[in-house]
């Protein structure tokens, strides 16, 4: 990818971070006569691009899923200190942000140390352009993903917590948990020396080939139900969240990169492709 391109796709990931900023901002909240939800989505790009400066002087990815991780829990605790009103739903909302931030950091941050490095980063640490798109589109993934949670954190309106909440809160648990069991189940199959050059088929991933990944989109969902009874106007916008999760994990860097890193690494062999025609790719499916 030359210079020009990686500045484009950089640009465009700004642009569209700065037009969620504005639409989640509507009717909300403003602190210094700037509206708190903008402020937020700058402060998710400013993090990424000053550690950016380290990381490439240094060609080290190291800190790349831990800086992520440390913009959502300073972002989520930053909107509930500044938040005119603090209520259940924000409190809520607010915490399974930093919950799950610090679980999903620690845990890619730890599987990094472990592994000496990230394939993904191998070439384009090299090259500053495409390295700097790649920590803007994290800022963009940050403020997609928490958009929903932030922009009824930050909202005019209060409501009540009601049955929306508890469903929302319910679905959270449920995606929460089958994320952190996916995870920690390959975590302990990898760590085992009898199965190295296999693939998991126990646990959870008997059940769907990516259950991390169906978690995640599941915890996603539940926090913009949360959102729903205080968002007005253009702060719809942010519900884009569970959307935006699942499109970039099924569609472009997570589900397509592993299935395809698979095929490439057990394709034609009787035991593996058995379980891709039992298996389903993400949602959950007990075994026959």
């Amino acid at each position: 990818m030359n210079t020009q391109k990686s500045l484009l796709g950089a640009g465009a990931a700004l642009a569209v971070g700065l037009l969620i900023g504005l639409a989640g901002s509507h009717r909300g909240q403003s602190v210094g006569g700037i509206a708190l939800f903008l402020l937020l989505v700058l402060l998710a790009y400013i993090v990424q691009w000053a550690v950016f400066v380290p990381s490439y002087l240094n060609r080290t990815e190291d800190f790349f899923d831990l800086t992520g991780s440390l913009t959502y829990q300073g972002i989520a605790v930053l909107a509930l200190i500044l938040a005119d009103q603090r209520d259940a739903r924000t409190i809520i909302l607010g915490l399974m942000v930093l919950v799950w931030a610090m679980r999903l950091g620690f845990f890619l941050f730890k599987r990094v140390r472990a592994a000496g490095g990230d394939s993904r980063f191998d070439k384009m640490k090299h090259d500053w352009a495409q390295f700097l798109m790649t920590w803007t589109i994290q800022g963009l993934w940050i403020t997609f993903t928490a958009g929903a949670a932030l922009a009824a954190i930050t909202s005019g309106e209060r409501a009540s917590f009601g049955v929306i909440g508890v469903i929302g809160t319910v679905t959270w648990l449920l995606g929460f948990g089958i994320e952190a069991l996916a995870d920690r189940q390959k975590s302990a199959f990898r760590a085992d020396p009898a199965n190295r050059g296999r693939f998991i088929t126990t646990g959870l991933w008997a059940w769907s080939r990516h259950p991390n990944y169906f978690g995640e989109i599941v915890l996603w969902t539940g926090m913009a139900i949360i959102a729903i009874p205080v968002l007005e106007g253009w702060q719809w916008a942010t519900l884009i969240s569970p959307v935006f999760v699942a499109f970039l994990l099924t569609k472009v860097s997570g589900v397509p990169m592993l299935e395809k890193a698979a095929d490439e690494r057990w394709g034609g062999q009787d035991d593996y492709e058995a379980y891709k025609r039992s298996t389903p790719v993400l949602v959950l499916k007990p075994p026959a």
